[in-house]
Protein backbone atom coordinates (compact mmCIF):
# COMPACT_ATOMS: atom_id res chain seq x y z
CA UNK A 1 0.00 0.00 0.00
CA UNK A 2 1.13 3.55 -0.67
CA UNK A 3 2.38 5.15 2.31
CA UNK A 4 -0.48 7.80 2.56
CA UNK A 5 1.73 10.83 3.80
CA UNK A 6 2.94 11.26 0.83
CA UNK A 7 -0.27 11.56 -1.07
CA UNK A 8 0.34 14.66 -2.46
CA UNK A 9 3.07 13.66 -4.27
CA UNK A 10 1.35 10.51 -5.81
CA UNK A 11 -1.52 13.30 -6.89
CA UNK A 12 0.89 15.20 -8.38
CA UNK A 13 2.69 13.15 -10.56
CA UNK A 14 -0.68 11.78 -11.80
CA UNK A 15 -1.56 15.19 -12.68
CA UNK A 16 1.56 15.59 -14.69
CA UNK A 17 0.61 12.55 -16.74
CA UNK A 18 -2.99 13.84 -17.15
CA UNK A 19 -2.28 16.84 -18.17
CA UNK A 20 0.68 16.00 -20.99
CA UNK A 21 3.12 17.35 -19.42
CA UNK A 22 4.52 14.42 -18.78
CA UNK A 23 4.41 11.10 -20.96
CA UNK A 24 6.51 8.20 -19.10
CA UNK A 25 8.13 8.25 -15.76
CA UNK A 26 9.32 6.51 -12.88
CA UNK A 27 9.50 8.15 -9.45
CA UNK A 28 10.87 6.93 -6.40
CA UNK A 29 12.03 8.64 -2.63
CA UNK A 30 13.14 7.37 0.38
CA UNK A 31 12.93 9.04 3.39
CA UNK A 32 14.21 8.54 6.79
CA UNK A 33 16.23 5.61 5.50
CA UNK A 34 13.30 3.37 4.35
CA UNK A 35 11.26 3.70 0.59
CA UNK A 36 7.93 5.99 0.73
CA UNK A 37 7.13 6.34 -2.63
CA UNK A 38 7.97 4.14 -5.95
CA UNK A 39 5.61 5.01 -8.96
CA UNK A 40 5.70 4.68 -12.78
CA UNK A 41 3.17 5.86 -15.27
CA UNK A 42 2.92 6.74 -18.81
CA UNK A 43 4.12 4.91 -21.71
CA UNK A 44 7.76 3.96 -22.30
CA UNK A 45 7.04 4.15 -25.94
CA UNK A 46 3.77 4.67 -27.84
CA UNK A 47 1.36 1.84 -26.92
CA UNK A 48 3.52 0.28 -24.34
CA UNK A 49 3.04 0.43 -21.04
CA UNK A 50 5.42 1.28 -18.85
CA UNK A 51 6.63 -1.13 -16.51
CA UNK A 52 8.42 -0.80 -12.93
CA UNK A 53 11.46 -2.24 -14.36
CA UNK A 54 11.80 0.46 -17.15
CA UNK A 55 15.30 1.50 -18.03
CA UNK A 56 15.51 5.12 -18.73
CA UNK A 57 18.60 7.13 -20.59
CA UNK A 58 19.22 9.45 -17.42
CA UNK A 59 22.05 11.51 -18.90
CA UNK A 60 23.98 13.14 -16.88
CA UNK A 61 22.44 11.95 -13.33
CA UNK A 62 25.23 8.96 -14.63
CA UNK A 63 28.07 11.20 -13.69
CA UNK A 64 27.70 11.57 -9.45
CA UNK A 65 27.65 7.16 -10.35
CA UNK A 66 30.51 6.74 -12.58
CA UNK A 67 32.27 9.13 -10.32
CA UNK A 68 31.41 6.65 -7.57
CA UNK A 69 33.53 3.58 -9.06
CA UNK A 70 36.58 5.80 -8.97
CA UNK A 71 36.26 6.85 -5.56
CA UNK A 72 35.52 3.16 -4.76
CA UNK A 73 39.24 2.50 -5.72
CA UNK A 74 40.61 5.42 -3.60
CA UNK A 75 38.32 4.22 -0.83
CA UNK A 76 40.45 1.15 -1.04
CA UNK A 77 43.48 3.08 -1.29
CA UNK A 78 44.36 2.10 -4.75
CA UNK A 79 44.38 5.51 -6.22
CA UNK A 80 44.83 8.79 -4.05
CA UNK A 81 42.80 11.83 -5.36
CA UNK A 82 45.95 13.70 -5.54
CA UNK A 83 47.77 11.96 -7.47
CA UNK A 84 48.42 13.23 -10.94
CA UNK A 85 46.58 11.47 -13.98
CA UNK A 86 49.78 10.73 -15.59
CA UNK A 87 50.71 8.58 -12.44
CA UNK A 88 48.18 5.89 -13.55
CA UNK A 89 47.48 6.68 -17.16
CA UNK A 90 51.06 7.02 -19.19
CA UNK A 91 51.29 9.22 -22.16
CA UNK A 92 48.22 11.77 -20.38
CA UNK A 93 49.60 15.23 -21.16
CA UNK A 94 47.12 17.39 -19.20
CA UNK A 95 49.00 18.00 -15.15
CA UNK A 96 45.67 17.64 -14.24
CA UNK A 97 44.94 15.18 -10.82
CA UNK A 98 42.21 12.52 -10.08
CA UNK A 99 40.26 15.31 -8.07
CA UNK A 100 40.40 17.25 -10.37
CA UNK A 101 39.17 14.68 -13.46
CA UNK A 102 36.39 14.28 -10.06
CA UNK A 103 34.99 17.72 -9.71
CA UNK A 104 35.11 19.04 -12.98
CA UNK A 105 37.75 21.45 -13.05
CA UNK A 106 40.45 19.11 -15.32
CA UNK A 107 40.57 21.08 -18.35
CA UNK A 108 39.18 18.67 -20.73
CA UNK A 109 35.66 19.46 -21.32
CA UNK A 110 35.58 18.74 -25.05
CA UNK A 111 36.53 16.06 -26.75
CA UNK A 112 39.19 17.33 -29.38
CA UNK A 113 39.28 15.70 -32.31
CA UNK A 114 35.95 15.72 -34.40
CA UNK A 115 34.27 12.10 -34.73
CA UNK A 116 31.30 10.72 -36.43
CA UNK A 117 28.69 9.37 -33.63
CA UNK A 118 30.10 5.92 -33.86
CA UNK A 119 32.77 7.00 -32.03
CA UNK A 120 30.63 6.56 -28.99
CA UNK A 121 31.19 2.49 -29.31
CA UNK A 122 34.77 2.85 -29.68
CA UNK A 123 36.35 3.61 -26.00
CA UNK A 124 40.29 3.57 -27.05
CA UNK A 125 39.42 6.17 -29.82
CA UNK A 126 37.89 8.71 -27.50
CA UNK A 127 40.04 7.82 -24.16
CA UNK A 128 43.35 8.13 -26.54
CA UNK A 129 42.13 11.79 -27.81
CA UNK A 130 41.57 13.16 -24.57
CA UNK A 131 44.80 11.62 -23.71
CA UNK A 132 46.84 13.71 -26.08
CA UNK A 133 44.57 16.80 -25.75
CA UNK A 134 45.69 19.99 -24.57
CA UNK A 135 43.72 21.63 -21.73
CA UNK A 136 41.02 24.64 -22.34
CA UNK A 137 42.32 25.89 -19.08
CA UNK A 138 45.16 25.58 -16.29
CA UNK A 139 43.47 22.51 -14.67
CA UNK A 140 42.10 23.16 -11.02
CA UNK A 141 41.82 27.12 -11.85
CA UNK A 142 38.36 27.02 -12.92
CA UNK A 143 35.46 24.54 -13.20
CA UNK A 144 33.39 23.42 -16.68
CA UNK A 145 31.30 20.66 -16.40
CA UNK A 146 32.82 18.40 -18.53
CA UNK A 147 29.57 16.84 -20.26
CA UNK A 148 30.86 14.45 -22.82
CA UNK A 149 34.66 13.49 -21.56
CA UNK A 150 33.82 12.86 -17.48
CA UNK A 151 32.78 9.09 -17.83
CA UNK A 152 35.60 8.61 -20.35
CA UNK A 153 38.24 10.24 -18.21
CA UNK A 154 36.84 9.03 -14.97
CA UNK A 155 36.29 5.67 -16.62
CA UNK A 156 39.35 5.56 -17.94
CA UNK A 157 41.53 5.65 -14.91
CA UNK A 158 39.19 2.64 -13.22
CA UNK A 159 40.49 0.94 -16.26
CA UNK A 160 43.75 1.50 -15.93
CA UNK A 161 43.71 0.55 -12.27
CA UNK A 162 41.64 -2.34 -11.85
CA UNK A 163 41.65 -4.02 -15.45
CA UNK A 164 37.62 -3.36 -15.64
CA UNK A 165 36.12 -1.29 -17.71
CA UNK A 166 33.30 1.31 -15.77
CA UNK A 167 30.38 -0.57 -16.98
CA UNK A 168 31.88 -3.90 -15.47
CA UNK A 169 32.73 -2.39 -12.61
CA UNK A 170 30.04 -0.79 -11.96
CA UNK A 171 28.06 -3.73 -12.08
CA UNK A 172 30.38 -6.27 -10.07
CA UNK A 173 31.70 -3.93 -7.42
CA UNK A 174 28.16 -0.95 -6.75
CA UNK A 175 25.19 -2.44 -8.51
CA UNK A 176 25.05 -6.16 -7.73
CA UNK A 177 26.12 -5.47 -3.84
CA UNK A 178 23.18 -2.57 -3.26
CA UNK A 179 20.98 -4.53 -5.75
CA UNK A 180 20.07 -1.33 -8.06
CA UNK A 181 18.99 -1.83 -11.34
CA UNK A 182 21.06 0.48 -13.60
CA UNK A 183 24.12 0.44 -16.06
CA UNK A 184 26.32 1.45 -18.65
CA UNK A 185 26.34 -0.33 -21.70
CA UNK A 186 23.47 -2.67 -21.76
CA UNK A 187 23.16 -6.41 -23.05
CA UNK A 188 19.99 -7.26 -25.75
CA UNK A 189 17.39 -8.28 -22.51
CA UNK A 190 18.51 -5.18 -21.06
CA UNK A 191 18.21 -3.04 -24.10
CA UNK A 192 14.47 -4.48 -24.38
CA UNK A 193 13.61 -2.75 -21.16
CA UNK A 194 14.30 0.89 -22.31
CA UNK A 195 12.00 3.30 -22.71
CA UNK A 196 12.68 5.42 -26.13
CA UNK A 197 13.37 8.90 -25.38
CA UNK A 198 11.37 11.59 -26.95
CA UNK A 199 11.39 15.45 -27.47
CA UNK A 200 9.05 17.90 -25.07
CA UNK A 201 9.34 20.14 -28.07
CA UNK A 202 11.15 19.69 -31.22
CA UNK A 203 13.25 22.61 -30.99
CA UNK A 204 14.48 21.10 -27.47
CA UNK A 205 17.72 19.52 -29.35
CA UNK A 206 19.16 22.87 -30.16
CA UNK A 207 18.18 24.95 -27.24
CA UNK A 208 20.08 22.78 -25.02
CA UNK A 209 22.98 22.98 -26.51
CA UNK A 210 23.57 27.12 -26.31
CA UNK A 211 25.07 29.47 -28.81
CA UNK A 212 26.83 27.90 -31.54
CA UNK A 213 30.92 28.17 -31.09
CA UNK A 214 29.94 28.08 -27.30
CA UNK A 215 31.72 25.84 -25.09
CA UNK A 216 28.56 24.22 -24.17
CA UNK A 217 27.43 23.55 -28.15
CA UNK A 218 31.27 22.54 -28.52
CA UNK A 219 31.28 19.53 -25.59
CA UNK A 220 27.78 18.39 -26.27
CA UNK A 221 28.25 17.95 -30.12
CA UNK A 222 31.43 15.63 -30.82
CA UNK A 223 30.75 13.24 -30.90
CA UNK A 224 27.36 13.81 -32.60
CA UNK A 225 24.18 12.35 -31.81
CA UNK A 226 23.96 12.63 -28.09
CA UNK A 227 20.17 14.60 -28.48
CA UNK A 228 19.16 12.98 -31.60
CA UNK A 229 16.42 10.06 -31.35
CA UNK A 230 17.99 7.84 -33.79
CA UNK A 231 21.28 7.48 -31.77
CA UNK A 232 20.30 7.83 -28.59
CA UNK A 233 17.02 5.38 -28.76
CA UNK A 234 19.44 2.76 -31.12
CA UNK A 235 21.38 -0.25 -30.12
CA UNK A 236 24.55 1.10 -30.57
CA UNK A 237 24.04 3.77 -27.88
CA UNK A 238 22.74 1.58 -25.53
CA UNK A 239 25.26 -0.99 -25.76
CA UNK A 240 28.05 1.25 -25.40
CA UNK A 241 29.46 3.07 -22.06
CA UNK A 242 29.35 6.75 -22.67
CA UNK A 243 29.39 7.49 -18.80
CA UNK A 244 29.04 10.99 -18.76
CA UNK A 245 25.71 10.79 -20.15
CA UNK A 246 24.31 7.36 -21.11
CA UNK A 247 23.54 5.77 -18.10
CA UNK A 248 20.62 3.89 -18.02
CA UNK A 249 18.58 3.13 -14.74
CA UNK A 250 15.25 2.93 -13.15
CA UNK A 251 14.04 5.55 -10.71
CA UNK A 252 14.09 3.16 -7.77
CA UNK A 253 17.79 2.60 -8.60
CA UNK A 254 18.43 6.28 -8.28
CA UNK A 255 16.91 6.90 -5.12
CA UNK A 256 18.45 3.56 -3.48
CA UNK A 257 21.76 4.66 -4.41
CA UNK A 258 21.27 8.10 -2.72
CA UNK A 259 19.88 6.00 0.26
CA UNK A 260 22.90 4.50 0.75
CA UNK A 261 25.25 7.42 0.73
CA UNK A 262 23.05 9.52 2.74
CA UNK A 263 23.58 6.48 5.01
CA UNK A 264 27.07 7.24 5.29
CA UNK A 265 28.42 4.39 2.60
CA UNK A 266 26.09 1.48 4.24
CA UNK A 267 22.66 0.04 2.89
CA UNK A 268 20.69 -3.27 3.94
CA UNK A 269 24.10 -4.31 5.68
CA UNK A 270 26.11 -3.91 3.00
CA UNK A 271 29.33 -1.72 3.63
CA UNK A 272 30.24 -0.45 -0.06
CA UNK A 273 32.07 3.16 1.12
CA UNK A 274 33.48 4.38 4.16
CA UNK A 275 31.64 7.39 5.96
CA UNK A 276 34.72 9.41 5.76
CA UNK A 277 34.77 8.69 2.01
CA UNK A 278 31.38 9.57 1.31
CA UNK A 279 31.75 12.99 3.74
CA UNK A 280 34.63 13.55 1.33
CA UNK A 281 33.05 13.06 -1.52
CA UNK A 282 29.87 15.14 -1.00
CA UNK A 283 31.85 18.30 0.25
CA UNK A 284 31.88 21.11 -1.74
CA UNK A 285 35.59 21.16 -3.51
CA UNK A 286 35.11 24.20 -6.29
CA UNK A 287 32.38 26.84 -5.93
CA UNK A 288 32.98 29.57 -8.35
CA UNK A 289 32.11 30.03 -12.05
CA UNK A 290 30.92 27.22 -14.32
CA UNK A 291 32.56 27.89 -18.13
CA UNK A 292 29.78 25.66 -19.73
CA UNK A 293 27.10 25.91 -17.34
CA UNK A 294 27.63 29.83 -17.36
CA UNK A 295 26.49 30.12 -13.73
CA UNK A 296 28.02 29.53 -10.21
CA UNK A 297 28.31 26.12 -9.26
CA UNK A 298 29.64 24.49 -6.16
CA UNK A 299 31.26 20.74 -7.54
CA UNK A 300 31.39 17.69 -5.25
CA UNK A 301 33.50 14.95 -6.35
CA UNK A 302 30.89 14.01 -9.13
CA UNK A 303 27.95 15.87 -7.91
CA UNK A 304 26.41 19.52 -7.88
CA UNK A 305 25.88 20.43 -4.18
CA UNK A 306 22.97 23.03 -3.74
CA UNK A 307 22.32 26.28 -1.29
CA UNK A 308 19.89 23.57 1.35
CA UNK A 309 22.85 21.32 1.32
CA UNK A 310 21.06 18.54 -0.96
CA UNK A 311 23.86 16.91 -2.87
CA UNK A 312 23.51 15.09 -6.55
CA UNK A 313 22.79 15.63 -10.60
CA UNK A 314 20.69 15.96 -12.75
CA UNK A 315 20.36 15.54 -16.71
CA UNK A 316 19.38 17.51 -19.77
CA UNK A 317 15.81 16.77 -20.19
CA UNK A 318 14.91 16.58 -16.61
CA UNK A 319 15.58 13.34 -15.10
CA UNK A 320 17.08 14.26 -11.72
CA UNK A 321 18.69 12.49 -8.32
CA UNK A 322 19.87 13.55 -5.25
CA UNK A 323 19.96 13.52 -1.40
CA UNK A 324 18.81 16.09 0.95
CA UNK A 325 20.55 15.02 4.44
CA UNK A 326 18.98 18.42 5.78
CA UNK A 327 15.22 17.24 5.07
CA UNK A 328 16.64 13.36 5.30
CA UNK A 329 15.09 12.39 1.36
CA UNK A 330 16.60 10.57 -1.42
CA UNK A 331 15.10 11.70 -4.80
CA UNK A 332 15.18 9.48 -7.87
CA UNK A 333 13.05 10.71 -11.16
CA UNK A 334 13.57 9.00 -14.92
CA UNK A 335 11.79 10.49 -17.65
CA UNK A 336 11.77 9.79 -21.30
CA UNK A 337 10.52 13.12 -21.97
CA UNK A 338 13.44 15.33 -23.10
CA UNK A 339 11.73 18.72 -21.64
CA UNK A 340 12.68 21.23 -18.63
CA UNK A 341 12.65 20.50 -15.14
CA UNK A 342 9.60 22.30 -14.14
CA UNK A 343 7.93 18.59 -13.47
CA UNK A 344 10.26 17.74 -10.66
CA UNK A 345 10.10 21.02 -9.09
CA UNK A 346 6.41 20.44 -8.94
CA UNK A 347 6.87 16.70 -7.54
CA UNK A 348 9.31 18.57 -5.09
CA UNK A 349 7.18 21.29 -3.98
CA UNK A 350 4.33 18.28 -3.59
CA UNK A 351 6.79 16.26 -1.56
CA UNK A 352 7.91 19.37 1.15
CA UNK A 353 3.97 19.74 1.60
CA UNK A 354 4.20 16.10 3.31
CA UNK A 355 7.46 16.24 5.20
Amino acid sequence: MPDTRFAAVHDCFRDLLASGRETGAGLAIWYDGAPVVDIVGGERSPGRPWPADTLVNVYSVGKPVAALCLLLLVDRGRIGLDDPVAAHWPGFRTPATVRQVLDHTAGLPVFPVPRPAEAIADWDLLAGDLAAAEPEWEPGSVAGEHAWTYGHLVGELVRRVDGRSVGRFLAEEIAGPWRLDLGFGLDPADQRRCADLSYGAPEWPVRVAGEPGSLRARALDNPPGGRDLSVVNSPLWRGAEVPAVNLHSTAGALARLYAGLLAGGTLDGVRLFSPELVAEATRVQYDGPDLLLDRRTRWTLGMQWEEDGSWGMGGIGGSCAWADPVRGYTFGYATARLAEFDRVEALVDALHSCL
